[in-house]
């Protein structure tokens, strides 16, 4: 049975394993490439296009990811975070959100204590036990492999926004 998806306004996505299924490919330049599945990128969109805030806040810092997510229009994203409660409150602050309305898709510990903050608390298939614990939605899908807009859509569709 889904949560109450009636009050979410808001989403933050950690990005590995969340976006991207986690592998990172060391090329010889020094980057480390990412996948990122195309039908997030369109949910995202589309979310943001019907009046959703969307924040994004990793504790890796790439150029290529802020790339990415600044190409589907997100704005509010937050990279190379080592404490992201932090990040987090001065974001609710900022824009005077009610963490109830948040929901927070992470796959990882650094995930656990904003997850437990915020209204709905979600993550991929293939998170981390101790994430799943706390999760009260999962995702039938893994991290970078449409988990994202699995999320997206139950809520739209729930608020009629899809």
């Amino acid at each position: 049975m889904l949560p109450d998806l009636s009050a979410i306004k808001a989403f933050i996505f950690d990005v590995d394993g969340v976006l991207t299924d986690g592998t990172l490919l060391a090329l010889n330049s020094g980057e480390q490439a990412r996948t990122f599945h195309i039908r997030d990128g369109y949910a995202i969109r589309h979310a943001l296009k019907q009046g959703y805030r969307i924040a994004i806040i990793s504790g890796r810092e790439e150029e290529g990811v802020r790339k990415r997510l600044e190409s589907l229009d997100v704005r509010d994203i937050f990279l190379g975070v080592d404490d992201k409660m932090k990040i987090f409150n001065t974001y609710i602050n900022t824009y005077r959100l009610d963490p109830a309305q948040i929901a927070y898709m992470g796959d990882d510990m650094p995930d656990v204590e904003v997850m437990r903050r915020c209204g709905l608390a979600a993550c991929p298939a293939d998170a981390a036990a101790d994430v799943l614990a706390v999760s009260s939605y999962i995702a039938e899908k893994p991290g970078g492999y449409g988990a994202v807009r699995e999320l997206l859509e139950a809520v739209l569709k729930a608020q009629q926004s899809w």
